[in-house]
């Protein structure tokens, strides 16, 4: 866990800003905010750290390529938010730190300000700018108070929301005191923080700096009497929590923490842990009450009361956690049965009415157990081969598996049917009520692609020929999508969209032409320029995007659109895996026959030893893994690469990477063949993979016979 090697220093110019990013998995916006913040060190001696929590999606490969002078750690492991930030900060030469995410983008002049009222304030441990979400909204999380009992009750009970203004009520997040106010705080958000050295570390803040702040510049020795060091952030907290528990101790330790509006960043809040998740539940809540337990209960002089109160607000807190968590569990199970539950009504609908429009015809009426018993059972038959084609993956929008599906399920029930006479009902109403039910759900995946595909309309921001580059990205990767022209303070000759009109009127423009997105071109603006155009469209019902400088990528709220390498930009998600039972249904009986074969295989492969056979043979020994559970049919190289676990895949009897004509040399292109298989597995895919991987066998002892000695 040390840095790698850098390219050294070309000058002994004393350090005045480390810069401190922790990231995992966010390639994209990692590069943005890099280049954000070389864009806002003018002026400035600053050193730029990345500590990377072992990304699977080659943000280490990219820092040490694009940005050799950043001096980078990369972990083998995901050590946590504080770990993390804590291995840079030992190691910072600044006198002041700012602890940045790597999904947010600094105006030109955030650290040159942060500085400055850093030296103009010399009693500050800790300051923060105005956090602006991707809407342009200001974020509230900017400035905080701390959760005692009676604010975190305000917050949990919801009176912070229905009463803002209320300095009692709206206590937690100051919603009371105005935004463009310098004030001080008791908290700031551990996306942007400035950190003075000396509050956080003894002795290290000066060492060598009083020529780096220039003249006039304050004293760093604070006007409180004897400060003390804070120390650095407490790593018993793995995510969140940790920034309150820091401003926390700074404070207790003599100085004092500040906001400041005089600047704005923008924060692409990501979504690797959604708010309605389980594990922000567990993790955002168990944050709090370890704030709790470590500080607000054991404050030194607190009475019966106080304590009684902090008692009740950590046992609230429990149980908040797991009502949330109930929540949590129960919007996840409703989320993941919505789309068959739906399916099988309208299977049920559309056996029913052919079941109806037969006894119509043909003068047969079915029994009323028929439409209530046997046609949902059909419906819920149907529902499953389905699954089991795969088609409940990611969007559930895909049109092979209803196909697949209905043949699987018109199969089954003919079978059936032969073998227990009692269910010997039509098979000509059954077929064709199967084909009925599949039309309409082939209806319904139809209409949902049709919705998605409704044409949307952009404007964009900056130079013409970026307008230009941005309708030729839409031409080649989204149908029908149009760049209705570009906003720019004067006309560009060659250029065949139209100027709009000027950026000082971009806030009527977006809503006079109606434009569903407005991108703001990274190349052609500054980074205050595009702030200062998210806030002024902040409350308008528009996307805001950025087209990255010089590349074929647009980042959005909490996603980005990678044209040039679609594949590279989804990686850092983790994919919407097929549930385990639809894998397991196909691989028990697979497995229990391919065993009850093996001596058989074994034999044949002995007396007739073709490479078929024998990796036949090769892959019966390990049937007892795949019913134990411990392998899959198909999964990853376990002697190889292994993928990210969170992608859970398995060790495979045969491997993903065993169907490519030449196995990859690199991991990242181990990783993509996985990750292709992860996003798009399913039991055609696994029987797919394995016939390839049977006939690849083949195949290299024919190329091997054919080649000449």
């Amino acid at each position: 866990m040390h840095p790698a090697p850098v390219t050294p220093r070309t000058t002994a110019a004393a350090v005045d800003v480390s810069v401190v990013i922790v990231t995992y998995n966010v390639r994209e916006f990692l590069e943005q905010a890099l280049r954000s913040v070389e864009r806002a060190s003018a002026g400035l001696e600053v050193e730029t750290w990345v500590v990377d929590n072992d990304s699977a999606d080659g943000s280490v490969e990219m820092v040490r390529e694009r940005f050799p002078d950043v001096r980078l750690v990369a972990n083998e492991e995901n050590v946590g938010f504080a770990t993390a930030n804590n291995q840079a900060i030992r190691e910072a030469a600044g006198r002041y730190v700012l602890v940045l995410n790597p999904d947010t983008i600094l105006q030109e002049d955030t650290l040159r300000r942060l500085v400055a009222f850093m030296d103009a304030h010399p009693d500050a441990g800790a300051v923060g700018c105005r956090i602006l979400n991707p809407d342009g909204t200001f974020a509230p999380e900017s400035r905080r108070a701390f959760p005692t009992p009676a604010v975190a009750f305000y917050r949990i009970a919801g009176l912070s929301k229905l009463f803002p203004q209320s300095p009692t009520f709206g206590r937690y997040n100051l919603t009371y005191l105005p935004v463009d106010e310098v004030c001080e705080v008791d908290a700031l958000s551990g996306s942007c923080m400035m950190v003075r050295k000396d509050a956080v570390l003894p002795g290290q803040g000066d060492r060598g700096h009083e020529a780096g702040r220039g003249d006039g510049a304050a004293s760093p020795t604070p006007h409180l009497p004897s400060p003390q060091v804070a120390g650095l952030l407490d790593e018993d907290f793995f995510m969140y929590g940790e920034d309150l528990d820091w401003c926390y101790r700074i404070q207790q330790a003599g100085w004092r923490i500040y906001y400041t509006p005089d600047t704005q960043i923008v924060h692409y809040k990501g979504e690797s842990t959604k708010k309605g998740d389980l594990r922000y539940v567990l993790l955002f809540y168990g944050a709090m009450l370890r704030f709790v337990e470590k500080h607000v209960a054991q404050q030194e002089g607190a009475g019966v009361l106080d304590r009684l109160a902090s008692g009740l607000l950590a046992v609230g807190l429990r149980l908040g956690i797991v009502a949330r968590a109930a929540i949590a569990a129960l919007g996840r199970i409703g989320r993941t049965v919505a789309a068959p539950a739906t399916d099988a009504a309208l299977a049920w609908v559309g056996l029913g009415a052919t079941a109806l429009a037969w006894s119509r015809v043909d003068g047969f009426a079915f029994e009323a157990g028929y439409y209530g018993l046997v046609l949902p059972a059909y419906a819920v038959a149907l529902v499953a081969a389905i699954g089991l084609a795969g088609g409940y993956r990611r969007a559930g929008r895909a049109l092979r598996p209803v196909l697949a599906g209905a043949g699987l399920a018109g199969l089954a029930v003919a079978a059936l049917s032969y073998f227990v006479p009692t269910l010997a009902f039509s098979r000509a109403v059954v077929g064709l009520g199967l084909v009925v039910a599949a039309a309409l759900l082939l209806a319904r995946r139809i209409g949902r692609r049709a919705a998605r595909r409704v044409p949307r309309s952009a404007l964009l921001v900056g130079a013409g020929a970026e307008a230009e580059r941005l309708q030729r990205l839409l031409d080649e990767h989204v149908r029908g999508s149009a760049v209705l022209g570009y906003v720019a303070e004067a006309d560009e000759d060659g250029v065949a969209l139209p100027r709009l009109g000027r950026p000082r009127q971009l806030r009527d423009l977006a809503r006079l032409h109606g434009a569903d997105d407005v991108v703001f071109a990274a190349d052609s603006l500054t980074n205050t320029a595009i702030l200062d155009g998210m806030r002024a469209l902040r409350d308008l019902p528009v996307q805001l995007k950025i087209l990255a400088s010089g590349r074929d990528r647009i980042i959005g709220k909490a996603s980005v659109e990678d044209y040039a390498a679609p594949l590279q930009a989804a990686e850092r998600t983790v994919a919407p895996l097929r549930p385990a039972w639809t894998r397991r249904v196909v691989e028990v009986p697979v497995a229990s026959a391919v065993l009850l074969l093996s001596p058989a295989l074994r034999l044949a492969a002995r007396f007739r030893p073709t490479p078929r056979l024998r990796r036949l043979a090769a892959m019966a020994t390990r049937m007892p893994g795949v019913l134990a559970g411990h392998l899959a049919l198909v999964g990853y190289d376990a002697a190889g690469t292994h993928p990210p676990p969170a992608w859970g895949l398995l060790p495979g009897v045969v491997s993903v990477l065993d169907t490519r004509a030449a196995r990859p040399q690199t991991i990242a292109e181990a990783h993509r063949a996985y990750w292709f298989y992860a996003r798009h597995q399913s039991t055609w895919l696994d029987v797919e993979i394995l016939l390839r991987a049977l006939w690849a066998a083949g195949e290299a002892t024919d190329r091997g016979r054919r080649t000449p000695a």
